[in-house]
């Protein structure tokens, strides 16, 4: 599977909602996410894994 990358767009709670390159929204659990993780930050989600990527 190849990796997809997103966007951090807002954090609700426990929520993060996140934007994909592609433009498809998505939320996910912040437990999920890397820790230090802040709005505007982007993501790669390869292998079931996040990473933070510059």
């Amino acid at each position: 599977m190849p990796p997809v990358f997103y966007t951090l767009r807002a954090i609700n709670g426990d929520y993060a909602d996140l934007l994909s390159d592609s433009g498809q929204p998505y939320s996910i659990t912040m437990f999920l996410l890397p820790e230090g993780v802040t709005v505007g930050d982007r993501l790669k989600l390869e292998d079931f894994q996040w990473e933070i990527v510059t």
